[in-house]
């Protein structure tokens, strides 16, 4: 089966030097065997050759020996089907599976890593990078700033800020307002943090009144009969209506015990009680909101809106720096500094730390797992035969070197004491 990750075998590619020693070993075995056939001819000419010869034979063989064992964990040396050979091709299966049971055991577990947690400060870390300017202008600020900017810019502006506008607009639409509203004006009015807004309305009524003398004045004139009008009491008539309402809302305004103060409150809170126990009312509001979300102005002021928050991160995230220098930085500041001196915040943010780690680990652990030995069962036996082989090459062919040159040393030995014997 094809691996997903077999397009990255070009970069599996034999290191340099892990080729130069697999042509070390290989050269000291050809060496031996070169040595050990020289010593066989040489043998009657000098008793010394017969050392040379014991110490050739026998690192010939180690080196064979060393050189068939570390070729059979990765294939089949020669070729050749030998049983118990190319043992990593035959077992990745068993190596994946090994290695994410290990995973789970020893990391993924929510009480092994609820452990190690208790001895992490997250809070303390964060608060001194925080705090301090000069190790948030490394290469992390600055890479994610590139990245910032390039999300940005990449994004389409019209169709972004479309999609975001279409999802606070659902967002909205699935909320119930009414009841909120409800609750929020029956806890104004119990609080009487209503009363600012009686007394806007009152003001606003009063102004609104002195904007329209005129019109207030002809409709009273328009509805006086026309014996009113012949006498010339009309204009009196509308004079003494705009007076009376002056005085009555000038009357309101300042007696907080005003009868039509008493109105007020009490229609705000059949007002409340609507909102939060009437379907009608409910309904009502439903349809203002959904026609005020759907309202053509509204998708207008939010897509400048959307405009000057695009402009105002890309300008940020183009000069890291100036952002940081501001506003943000000092706050950022404050921060890290709160984080490391308030041992109770730094208590909340560590336990929010490591329940949000173990959390995940507890929720996310068994697919972590699962993705270790499915991406090893993926890999064919060439690739994890490769990456294998790169990692630990190295300390394979030592093997095979040490193997030559302890074996020739162990023949010599040997060979020394058959002599003296």
């Amino acid at each position: 089966m094809a691996s997903p990750f077999s397009i990255a075998r070009a970069g599996d590619a034999v290191p340099a030097p892990l080729r130069q020693m697999r042509r070390l070993a290989t050269f000291m075995l050809v060496a031996m065997a070169a040595l050990f056939l020289l010593s066989r001819r040489m043998e009657g000419v000098h008793p010394a050759w017969g050392f040379v010869q014991a110490f050739a034979e026998a690192a010939m063989v180690g080196g064979l020996a060393d050189w068939f064992a570390v070729t059979a964990l990765f294939r089949h040396p020669l070729g050749l089907p030998i049983p118990h050979t190319a043992i990593i091709p035959r077992n990745k299966d068993r190596i994946g599976d090994t290695l994410a049971a290990f995973l789970r055991d020893n990391f993924l577990t929510a009480r092994v890593v609820a452990r190690r947690m208790h001895r992490v400060d997250a809070a303390g870390a964060a608060g001194k990078w925080l705090a301090d300017p000069a190790a948030r202008s490394g290469r992390l600020r600055h890479g994610a700033s590139r990245l910032a900017v390039n999300v940005l810019e990449g994004l389409d502006p019209d169709q972004f800020g479309t999609m975001v506008r279409g999802a606070l607009a659902n967002r909205l639409r699935a909320i119930p307002v009414a009841p909120a509203l409800g609750r929020t004006l029956e806890a104004a009015i119990a609080d009487d943090r209503h009363l600012p807004l009686v007394d806007a309305i009152i003001r606003w009524t009063a102004k609104t009144l002195d904007a329209n003398d005129d019109l207030v004045r002809a409709m009273v004139q328009k509805r006086a009969g026309a014996v009113l009008r012949w006498t010339g009491l009309d204009e009196t008539l509308a004079t003494s209506v705009v007076k009376g309402l002056h005085k009555m809302l000038a009357e309101v305004a300042e007696d907080p015990a005003h009868p039509l103060r008493a109105k007020a409150n009490e229609g705000l809170a059949l007002l409340a009680h609507d909102l939060q126990h009437s379907p009608e009312m409910q309904a009502k509001v439903e349809r203002l909101k959904n026609d005020l979300i759907d309202n053509p102005a509204l998708a207008g002021w939010w897509m400048g809106v959307w405009e000057k928050i695009r402009g105002g991160m890309l300008r940020a995230a183009r000069d890291p720096d100036r952002a940081l220098a501001g506003p943000i930085g000092e706050a950022m500041r404050q921060l890290g500094q709160t984080l490391q001196s308030d041992p109770v915040l730094k208590a909340k943010v560590n336990r929010f730390v490591r329940r949000a780690v173990v959390g995940g680990v507890a929720d996310y652990g068994d697919g972590i797992v699962r993705l270790v030995s499915d991406t090893v069962r993926g890999w064919d036996a060439e690739t994890i035969t490769g990456r294998l082989e790169n990692a630990v090459g190295r300390d394979l062919q030592y093997i095979r070197i040490n193997g030559t040159l302890v074996g020739g040393m162990v023949g010599l030995a040997i060979h020394v004491v058959d002599v003296w014997l």
